[in-house]
């Protein structure tokens, strides 16, 4: 049991950790005037529900990989590479996205980080069964920014 206690407050601070470079990285981004006058889509939300969502789904995403991490004999090498992936493509899309202004790297990143999700919600399903619950908002959270981030592509 204090195993697991250990690995979630691993995730959970790796997981935050991301959140806090890539708010380094993204340089005041979304306050920008580049930001402010591209043309966004209409269901861009509020700003504030970006702290709000990203917040709950680094949490939840927190005790997912805890459980994921269990199906394997220990932290498993193809585990970590696929949780490096996902942290790194996280935290680059804020500096090609918000600070290079690199839009369509930004989309590629994204949309990689998207595939990367579904693909790790889908691979570990049969095993987790309702755990799986917890990755959702990850999913639908990066096919709404995916969506949001291609928007901006297709209409600068």
């Amino acid at each position: 049991m204090q195993k697991s206690y250990i690995r979630f407050i691993i995730f959970l601070i790796v997981n935050f950790l991301a959140l806090y470079v890539g708010v380094l990285l993204m340089n005041d981004g979304p306050r920008t005037d580049w930001y402010q006058n591209l043309n966004k889509a209409p269901w861009t939300p509020a700003n504030w529900v970006f702290g709000a969502a990203w917040t709950t789904i680094m949490l939840l995403f927190a005790f997912y990989m805890t459980k994921v991490s269990y199906i394997y004999e220990s932290f498993d090498k193809k585990l970590i590479v696929l949780y490096a992936v996902q942290w790194f493509l996280n935290v680059i899309w804020n500096l090609l996205f918000f600070n290079k202004h690199y839009t369509v790297l930004g989309l590629i990143s994204i949309t990689l980080l998207w595939l990367l999700i579904g693909y790790i919600t889908f691979k570990h399903i049969k095993q987790l069964k309702y755990y799986t619950i917890l990755i959702i908002p990850y999913l639908v959270w990066m096919t709404i920014a995916t969506s949001l981030n291609a928007y901006v592509v297709f209409n600068n």
